[in-house]
């Protein structure tokens, strides 16, 4: 990949983009990670405002460490950088005193992760209104469109996506290039839904590098019969998530009412 290029094309496209739309700027929730540190350095290249959100909720120490350390950084370097935090831990506690925590474990612990994701995405649209800005998703390729690695209305409600056609390992080029700092670069990636350190690879039970060879091997029409050992593993659990999240990649089913009936 021309990382330089890249990077510049992405940069020109978010300015185009806000110019079309006629907006000021940018809205990032930041979390630590380097999809989000990579988006909001490339948000804060087009010299247009950007606002880094922190939104924790009951958020890992490190976690919180590495946004502060990016954030400090940005506005360091870039003038056009403003961030402010959220706290929705209270938001969260109180929405659980108002629901059902009945069922299976798992399933309540799921429904609470992803509850947390659509908690922030209301926060940034609330800023994103009261300024006029857009909300920058923060996903990549593999996230997006492999195996549906985000919330649906959660970090999926987003206005733009600059980096969801880069593979992880491209995002992390892009991340060297920009100077996002070395805590976050050398840090496993966690979405950090959980209140805790796990990571993408503890959730999904693949890496990245392994999950970027199971999209290729997807995009070249390979099925499972094709390996064997510890690449039939992964390529099964690429397949078994790309098939479940479906429902997230594709337009919203609209049922289409038959001209006969109009």
């Amino acid at each position: 990949m021309q990382t330089e290029n890249v990077t510049k094309y992405i940069v020109n496209w978010l300015k185009d983009y806000a110019s079309n739309a006629k907006v000021n700027g940018f809205v990032v929730g930041v979390s630590g990670g380097i999809d989000s540190a990579v988006t909001s350095s490339l948000c804060a290249e087009t010299g247009l405002k950007v606002l880094c959100i922190e939104m924790p909720i009951h958020q890992a120490a490190s976690h919180v460490t590495r946004a502060h350390e990016h954030i400090t950084q940005l506005k360091e370097r870039y003038s056009n950088v403003s961030d402010t935090r959220v706290d929705l831990t209270p938001v969260f506690e109180e929405f659980k005193t108002e629901v059902s925590l009945e069922g299976k474990q798992a399933t309540v612990d799921m429904a609470l992760a992803n509850t947390r994701a659509r908690l922030r995405m209301t926060t940034l649209y609330y800023h994103a209104g009261l300024l006029g800005l857009l909300v920058a998703g923060t996903g990549n390729k593999v996230e997006d469109f492999g195996v549906g690695f985000y919330t649906k209305y959660g970090d999926g409600g987003v206005d733009l996506s600059p980096i969801a056609d880069l593979m992880k390992s491209e995002v992390y080029a892009v991340g060297e290039y920009l100077r996002v700092p070395h805590s976050i670069m050398e840090a496993a990636p966690s979405d950090g839904l959980f209140g805790d350190a796990r990571s993408d690879e503890d959730q999904i039970g693949a890496s990245y590098p392994e999950l970027e060879w199971a999209m290729q091997m997807q995009d070249e029409g390979k099925s499972l019969e094709d390996f064997e050992g510890r690449q039939k593993e992964a390529f099964k659990i690429y397949m078994d998530y790309n098939r479940r999240n479906q429902h997230k990649m594709i337009p919203i089913p609209i049922c289409e009412i038959p001209n006969k009936f109009r």
